[in-house]
């Protein structure tokens, strides 16, 4: 229980790493953004991917492709509904065509404090499944995969937790406020750490399919918010390329690990 306790705290603890990484490049450019956060989402697939996907075909006997490809597109299909009720993050940067023409500063700066809380919120929402996922490995007792995981996670929250603090930082938002905000995104994933490892502890017959389920929710945030993002601002290229540098260091690990 030592080491799950270390490794949510280790998970969420490195949104704040990023947060304050992002104090001092608080001035990043968009292409830089995108390059950072297409690197996070490769590290995210390969984690996705290798950690939970393929563990889930191995576990699950004669039916694992049946109950793997069930539990990722349930998964998908949850943060779908989730997307529903929380704006999508590659939405959240666009503002109203002409409302400069409204002529009210108050309003104006209201909007962008509203606009980067809702980016805040999102981020936060979506960072409860990779938490969840953190904690479903170490439920199942395989200790290396779960480190595996969690340690995926975390090299990709640095990233994330540095292009959560210039928007808001942009929006007028204190800095104390703002590191604050940044941080407890973080804490959301050491609460979804708990639920899913004390969810499987209690029910382990279903652990294959809570591995697709937790790779499903991941695979979905990284192709319809994270890719997105990071091709939305003429970047493709280079964002392209860090994904696939993310990947293959994934990978890198997972063999040296294995």
């Amino acid at each position: 229980m030592d080491i799950v306790i270390l490794t949510a705290i280790g998970v969420g603890g490195a949104t704040v790493i990023g947060s304050l990484i992002g104090f001092v490049f608080r001035n990043l450019s968009h292409k830089f953004s995108d390059i950072i956060l297409a690197f996070a989402a490769g590290v995210m697939l390969a984690a996705a991917v290798l950690g939970l996907v393929m563990p889930s075909l191995e576990l699950g006997g004669d039916y694992g492709i049946i109950v793997t490809v069930a539990g990722i597109f349930t998964g998908a299909i949850l943060m779908k509904i989730v997307d529903k009720l929380v704006p999508h993050l590659h939405n959240l940067g666009k503002g109203k065509e002409g409302f400069a023409e409204v002529g009210e500063e108050v309003k104006r700066e209201k909007t962008k404090i509203d606009k980067a809380m809702l980016f805040v919120l999102a981020i936060a929402i979506h960072n409860l499944p990779e938490g969840i996922a953190a904690g479903v490995g170490f439920g199942g007792g395989d200790t290396m995969g779960a480190l595996f995981i969690a340690g995926g996670i975390a090299l990709q929250n640095i990233p994330e937790g540095m292009v959560i603090i210039a928007p808001m930082l942009a929006a007028g938002i204190k800095p104390g406020k703002a590191f604050l905000y940044g941080a407890l995104t973080g804490a959301v994933e050491i609460l979804g750490t708990f639920i899913g490892y004390f969810a499987i502890s209690i029910a382990g017959a279903i652990l294959p399919f809570s591995l697709a389920f937790a790779g499903g929710t991941m695979l979905y945030v990284i192709s319809d918010e994270m890719i997105p993002e990071t091709h939305a601002h003429g970047s493709e290229s280079g964002a392209t390329f860090a994904l696939l540098a993310g990947f293959c260091l994934m990978l890198v690990m997972d063999v040296l690990l294995t």
